[in-house]
């Protein structure tokens, strides 16, 4: 399991084990890891049933340099990844995370994964998400580091008082979500509207005004701007105590693709007998912060 443990590649692990004495090809190990798979397949979908129960679930995806044999070049493929993690709402059900290649970032990716979903669906402002939305089998819940994100960015550049005071209301709302979690979901949400609800409010107002002082070019504006447009979405949190501020659950599941770009450079194309198509059950593990 060292391939999905330590994120080492086959091709690696086989000159360890020749410099052992041991010669054992990559392509091998390779056929292992596709029979593992099909023998596991059913738990991967039991997996995936679990995870996409009706609630909640946090989707998000991430490039994959994809190589496809005989091809001798890469090309960029998609990876998605979906979690259940209710923990941080006073939930005792295990958290779980399910994950799901495709070769394009076409928005009937998600929506085939999605098809039989129905619940809240916290993910960032990807316009594949909206034919699920608009059917109404979801509710969208926005993604409050995604925004603070990009008004960050700009303060690092060209640090103002105005997006310091965008980065410090911001940051009470996080402060409100430390204190409570952990707490049922129906604490959370007395909390929020109680204390969070009117710094919301404040932060639009204070939002609205500062547009009508900056330039709509500048990218304080166009920061500020992402913002105001998800802004119901944003709320979603302030109107249902199981939803989060953010979708940092899903960029903390993703941390295990990092790990393996880093060392893997590319993949190979899935279905292929490599071993690569599996590799995405066998990273469906429990996420754990």
């Amino acid at each position: 399991m060292a391939k999905f443990a330590e994120h080492l590649p086959l091709y690696r692990q086989s000159e360890i084990y020749a410099r052992q004495g041991v010669e054992l090809h990559r392509n091998t190990m390779g056929r292992w890891v596709d029979i593992m798979g099909e023998q596991l397949r059913p738990l991967y979908d039991e997996l995936k049933h679990y995870v996409l129960m009706p609630g909640k679930v946090h989707a998000d995806d991430t490039p994959v340099n994809v190589l496809e044999p005989g091809q001798g070049k890469t090309r960029t493929g998609r990876l998605w990844v979906y979690v259940r993690d209710d923990r941080n709402a006073g939930s005792t059900m295990p958290a779980a995370v399910w994950f799901s290649y495709s070769p394009d970032r076409k928005g009937i990716h998600p929506q085939q994964h999605l098809a039989d979903y129905r619940g809240i669906l916290q993910a960032d402002a990807y316009a594949g998400y909206n034919a699920l939305y608009e059917s109404g089998q979801a509710t969208e819940a926005a993604c409050m580091a995604h925004a603070r994100r990009k008004i960050h960015d700009v303060h690092v550049r060209h640090p103002t008082t105005v997006t310091g005071e965008a980065l410090r209301r911001i940051g009470e709302l996080y402060a409100i979500e430390a204190e409570i979690r952990g707490s049922p979901a129906e604490e959370r949400l007395a909390v929020r509207k109680a204390r969070t609800v009117p710094l919301m409010q404040s932060l639009y107002e204070w939002l609205q005004g500062q547009m009508n002082t900056l330039s709509r070019h500048s990218d304080t504006a166009k920061a500020f701007t992402y913002l105001l447009k998800q802004w119901d979405a944003l709320n979603e949190y302030c109107r249902n105590g199981w939803v989060e501020i953010d979708n940092n659950l899903c960029e903390n599941a993703l941390r295990v693709v990092a790990l393996g770009r880093r060392n893997y450079r590319t993949w190979f194309l899935p279905g292929k007998g490599n071993g690569t198509k599996e590799s995405w059950f066998f990273r469906n593990r429990p996420h754990h912060e």
